[in-house]
């Protein structure tokens, strides 16, 4: 029992407190029904299908950190990357991630609808598609190929300019995040995220999550403008994000030994 409360008290405070706030919102949002009624595709969990991906995940989570951390390097070595170690004021971190943020939401969009053609699809795009209703999991389940692709920009975009190593403090969890959100299966967004002008330019996990259930249109990474601009936004997504965000939340169920103990 000592060393377990020993644990706890070498844990950053910091730490310690989002790890349990964490664990506490995903214990309520089982718990009240949240997660149940936000799921985008009700049933569609497949363990065959999960642990499928974690085999391709770990296969390219490998090869592509690999890869891009070589070039990366290689890159930096011969003074092409370098970065700004001094502080940076807030507005200039902010100006920074945005020019990376609109800059990777054109580089995926061009390349993702050249990655639907043949034979790059076959080549390269399948493999990411073989999650109709995608997880968490099928973030990382994707060719290396593909992998190197994405992370590629983050290699062109310190090329071309001399980032703070702040500013890739945000965007580097921020990608990862990202990531995770679109593909979780599960729609965290308000139900006002389309109605308003200021929020509805970015995507959710829906706008995804119907790429993958439809195989095409919706190809932006981070935002729906190219889609928008380009008529490859799905006609029907705003209508089925708002049925996804307003469906009634129901408290999970009690167990049934617990509901005759209740008795």
């Amino acid at each position: 029992m000592q060393s377990i409360i020993d644990f706890f008290l070498s844990i950053d405070p910091i730490t310690l407190w989002i790890t349990l706030f964490v664990i506490a919102g995903i214990s309520a949002g089982i718990l009240s029904g949240y997660f149940k009624a936000r799921k985008i595709q009700p049933g569609t969990f497949r363990w065959k299908a999960f642990r499928r991906e974690i085999f391709y995940a770990v296969i390219t989570v490998t090869v592509a950190a690999f890869i891009i951390g070589s070039i990366s390097k290689y890159f930096q070595s011969v003074g092409i990357i370098q970065f700004n170690h001094e502080p940076a004021p807030w507005w200039v971190i902010a100006l920074e991630f945005t020019l990376y943020f609109v800059g990777f939401d054109t580089w995926f969009y061009w390349l993702h609808r050249l990655m639907h053609k043949e034979p790059f699809y076959k080549w390269i795009h399948k493999l990411h598609h073989g999650s109709i209703a995608p997880n968490l999991m099928t973030t990382f389940s994707v060719s290396p190929i593909e992998s190197v692709i994405n992370g590629g920009w983050v290699i062109v975009f310190t090329s071309l300019l001399t980032v703070h190593d702040t500013s890739m403090l945000c965007i580097t969890p921020f990608n990862v995040l990202m990531g995770l959100y679109v593909h979780s299966g599960h729609e965290f967004l308000p139900s006002w995220w389309n109605k308003s002008w200021a929020t509805k330019w970015f995507i959710s996990a829906t706008f995804h999550d119907q790429h993958h259930r439809y195989f095409k249109g919706n190809y932006g990474g981070y935002t729906t403008i190219w889609d928008r601009l380009c008529g490859t936004m799905r006609p029907h997504y705003e209508a089925d994000f708002t049925k996804v965000t307003t469906r009634p939340i129901r408290p999970a169920k009690a167990a049934p030994q617990a509901e005759a103990q209740a008795g």
